[in-house]
């Protein structure tokens, strides 16, 4: 299998699968002389762990991170830094009875068509739990961007039709409610709409939105491996993401130019500044120095205890109930992991940028 791989320099390659022995990370081109510990991995790690709230699945894996190599006393060495968490609590058998059935807007049909086989207990490599390599490194992108300044966080915009409001966002509620909502009454709303959808063996899908603020003009390259794209790219590579914006994003097809433009101006320090951010902060695929502001959104959880058509290996039509542990929402979850992708694309662009120009080589060399 190939594609488990991101980055140029800071390049990380995930691997393992939900029922395996443990999940993983090997990071390749982490900078020595940063100061890390397995704490600073947890933190991240212990907001998408399950179990955590009447909303997620109630999986009971304490997600505890081992460093196996990348670090002595708690200092990055510059070599590969690898990463695990082992599995405690799988129940393959919640998945004996559909094991030759193809699970309705999973990757089960696709993946035995392509490989020929497939780990059918809870989805293998296709399974959210393969995320844990990816918050595991975001936490360290994270902290290295944190260290020049660079800020970055994700909340739950939106779950079905109830969506936070601006006035009432406070950044530290993120932290205080079980559906990372920086507003309280949209989480006591959404907490009721997520209590019927359970009552009715169903699941319910929200948006996701990020924001990186303090980063320098000029990070991307403007074609192919444009800030924008990669972004995009980290976030639909997350099973769930069916769609991502950048700062107005649909709503900019239904502007005229004169609407959606963001007009220039110098401001008493001069320093080049906009009047609007329509762009989210990015302009031919480079930071233009401004907050830069994602969206990700995020399909209903595809199983469900409801009674649904699907069919076998064997090309028979069948009825099927999803039995097992399962979240009733991925969003909540999701949030540090939309954070972590982003981290680790941002990352490995302004490493990519430090050899854009003469000037800035010239001035490493001349500071060795």
């Amino acid at each position: 299998m190939s594609g488990s791989t991101l980055g140029k320099i800071f390049k990380i390659t995930t691997w393992g699968e939900s029922h395996g022995k443990g999940v993983g990370v090997v990071i390749d081109g982490c900078p020595s002389g940063i100061r890390l510990t397995a704490e600073d991995i947890q933190k991240m790690l212990d907001r998408r762990k399950p179990g955590s709230s009447k909303f997620t699945t109630q999986r009971k894996e304490d997600d505890s991170v081992e460093i196996l190599s990348g670090v002595f006393e708690d200092i990055t060495t510059g070599t590969p830094i690898s990463l695990v968490v082992f599995n405690k609590d799988q129940r393959s058998r919640d998945y004996s009875n559909i094991k030759d059935v193809f699970r309705p807007s999973h990757a089960d049909y696709p993946f035995q068509k392509k490989y020929d086989i497939r780990d059918y207990r809870g989805g293998g490599r296709s399974s959210g739990r393969e995320t844990i390599g990816r918050v595991a490194s975001g936490a360290i992108a994270k902290k290295i961007l944190e260290n020049l300044g660079v800020d970055i966080f994700a909340y739950t915009k939106s779950i079905g039709d109830v969506e936070i409001s601006e006035k009432n966002f406070e950044r530290a509620e993120i932290y205080n409610n079980t559906l990372a909502m920086p507003d309280k009454d949209a989480f006591l709303n959404a907490s009721k709409l997520l209590e019927n959808a359970i009552a009715n063996c169903d699941s319910v899908g929200g948006v996701v939105e990020c924001k990186i603020n303090n980063l320098k003009t000029g990070i991307g390259e403007p074609v192919f491996d444009k800030l924008d794209a990669l972004i995009g790219q980290g976030l639909f590579s997350i099973g769930a993401v069916k769609a991502v914006e950048i700062g107005l994003g649909i709503d900019a097809s239904k502007k005229l130019g004169s609407q959606y433009n963001d007009a220039f101006y110098a401001d008493e320090n001069s320093e080049i500044k906009k009047y609007t951010n329509n762009s989210g902060g990015i302009l031919g695929g480079m930071s233009d120095g401004d907050e830069i502001i994602i969206k990700a959104h995020f399909k209903p959880t595809p199983s469900i205890a409801k009674e649904q058509d699907s069919v076998t290996s064997n090309m028979e039509n069948k009825k099927i109930i999803i039995e097992g542990r399962h979240d009733p929402i991925i969003v909540p979850r999701a949030v540090v992991v939309v954070e972590s992708m982003v981290a680790l694309v941002v990352l490995d662009l302004l490493l990519q940028n430090m050899v854009s120009n003469f000037k800035t080589i010239k001035n490493s060399y001349d500071n060795l």
